[in-house]
């Protein structure tokens, strides 16, 4: 059996914040296994990369597989995997609407239902979404209708879930950012999506991950919706 103590699973993870989080996991000694539409193979033998859309439950059937048959066990799942389509309420295409609903939500639903099932059996486990501060209140600098639909479930899915399984072992937590400097955004536009936060400036890659690694170690801590925002959902 595998020599690796402990093991991640990290969605959407082939650039930006969820590339970050599986270079942090590794960093602390985990096995790791990441997962998007485009991932590349792995030289890494404490890294396994498995390419799929999150958003069909065979993805996160193979995602399991994966871990149990490397490393032998599941103690965190990062559901990291999401897009961002912002646009008024009746620009939205059906195209939009099933893109999003099947990243956001059908990927967080079926990852979770897969490795819930193993960390119930370990005794022990950590779940941790990556949502968004602007789920959680309406701005007419920035209308996205499906954004709130999908990080704001699965904000309040975090909650459920956390006291589902609140004296089973597994802890279920979220980070919700603001706007982040990543591949996603055009470098054009970063003075003008700064000025979004209270701080006028944007967060970086490092933040999301410090606050990923701080739920991880957070032991106490279950239904916590950590936000890393620049102080927007403060100064809302």
């Amino acid at each position: 059996m595998s020599d690796f103590k402990k093991v991640a699973i990290v969605t959407g993870a082939s650039q930006g914040m969820g590339e970050a989080i599986v270079q942090a996991y590794r960093a602390r000694g985990y096995g790791v296994v990441a997962t998007s539409r485009t991932i590349q193979p792995s030289h890494d033998a404490g890294l396994v990369t498995v390419a799929g859309d999150i958003g069909d439950p065979e993805t996160s059937k193979r995602l399991v597989a994966a871990a149990l048959e490397t490393f032998g066990r599941i103690d965190t799942l990062v559901n990291n995997a999401g897009i961002f389509i912002g646009k008024a309420f009746t620009d939205y295409t059906e195209e939009d609407y099933r893109l999003k609903l099947k990243t956001n939500l059908d990927g967080f639903f079926f990852a979770t239902q897969t490795v819930i099932p193993v960390m119930l059996k370990q005794g022990t486990g950590h779940v941790v979404q990556i949502t968004a501060s602007t789920a959680e209140f309406a701005s007419s600098l920035s209308p996205a209708f499906i954004a709130m639909l999908t990080k704001g479930g699965m904000n309040s899915a975090t909650k459920s879930l956390a006291i589902e399984y609140a004296t089973k072992g597994i802890r279920v937590n979220a980070v919700a950012p603001g706007v982040i400097r990543t591949p996603m955004h055009d470098p054009a536009m970063v003075e003008q999506l700064a000025g979004f936060h209270p701080m006028k400036k944007l967060g970086e890659v490092e933040d999301i991950v410090r606050a990923v690694l701080y739920l991880e170690d957070a032991a106490f801590s279950t239904g916590e919706i950590l936000h890393v925002d620049g102080g927007l959902i403060a100064g809302r």
